[in-house]
């Protein structure tokens, strides 16, 4: 069970690692000033989004082969919750940045930036500032969905404590510990996304003082 803890540690990592860079930029097509893209990222977050985590895992590792890639299951386990997460996060990081107020978006361009550089400097960091409460409950969510992945064999917590409990048949103590477990990698997390909350509180304070 503590190798599938530190499977599962490493699946939700891997997997928020492509969430957050796919998410920022399904986010930043979402408010592109370019139709197409626009219409990319929607049509991306609602295909995403409705469709269950499940089947996007099992696109990855058994849908792949019929076009000749073979992935293994961890690594489909990851992709298929990045991308499936990613569209989530984009949908957070979009609400931060039509949060700014649009004289900052003026004011960026009476000094001549670019959109890229306007994104970068001006409009992303105080996007984040107001994202990282939903964006903390998303990694929550995103590190208790690692468990679906038991479902295409990877050996993940949930996995080894269902191989645990066929070979005890201890059912009750084995997922109370599972149970243990979890709540080992979520509360950090929890009193970390807190933590972050209150000093970006006081940043957007500062910022407005």
């Amino acid at each position: 069970m503590l190798a599938g803890l530190v499977t599962t540690i490493q699946l939700a990592l891997l997997a928020g690692v492509i969430a957050l860079l796919w998410g920022i930029l399904i986010a930043l097509f979402r408010v592109s000033p370019l139709a197409p893209l626009r219409i990319l990222g929607a049509v991306y977050v609602e295909f995403v989004r409705n469709v269950p985590l499940l089947v996007h895992m099992f696109f990855w590792v058994f849908g792949l082969p019929f076009v000749g890639i073979t992935l293994p299951e961890f690594v489909g386990a990851f992709f298929g919750l990045g991308f499936y997460t990613a569209a989530f996060v984009a949908e957070v990081i979009r609400a931060g940045i039509v949060s700014v107020k649009r004289g900052q978006l003026e004011a960026s361009r009476a000094l001549g930036f670019s959109y890229v550089e306007m994104m970068r400097l001006v409009v992303l960091p105080q996007a984040f500032s107001t994202v990282v409460p939903p964006l903390g409950n998303l990694a929550l969510a995103m590190t208790k969905n690692t468990s679906v992945a038991t479902s295409i064999l990877v050996p993940e917590l949930l996995y080894q404590t269902q191989v645990v409990n066929s070979r005890t048949f201890a059912t009750y103590p084995v997922f109370f510990v599972s149970a243990m477990l979890y709540l080992v990698l979520t509360l950090p997390l929890s009193r970390l996304v807190s933590v972050l909350e209150r000093r970006m509180t006081r940043y957007r304070q500062v910022s407005r003082a």
